[in-house]
């Protein structure tokens, strides 16, 4: 196995990172380890922006909109 050393990283970063591991029930160590493998993952396909959107605000309930009925009225529009 291969080891890293990431130098110069921000306090911040490291204070999140720990809390971030921490929520996972792992060490900062593992923390890492999974946010890289995921970070390189291969996609099976690659995702459509539509679907990526969805995956997006999904998480937080996504949203609803008022859609209006569709009436049977068609509109003529004319060009000059």
């Amino acid at each position: 196995m291969a080891a890293i050393t990431v130098r110069s990283l921000d306090d911040d970063v490291k204070r999140r990172l720990r809390i971030r591991a921490a929520q996972h029930g792992r060490s900062m160590e593992a923390e890492v380890r999974a946010i890289l493998v995921d970070a390189v993952a291969e996609d099976e396909e690659p995702k459509n922006f539509f679907l990526r959107l969805h995956e997006r605000f999904a998480a937080i309930g996504g949203v609803e909109l008022d859609i209006p009925p569709r009436t049977h009225e068609h509109r003529v529009v004319e060009f000059d």
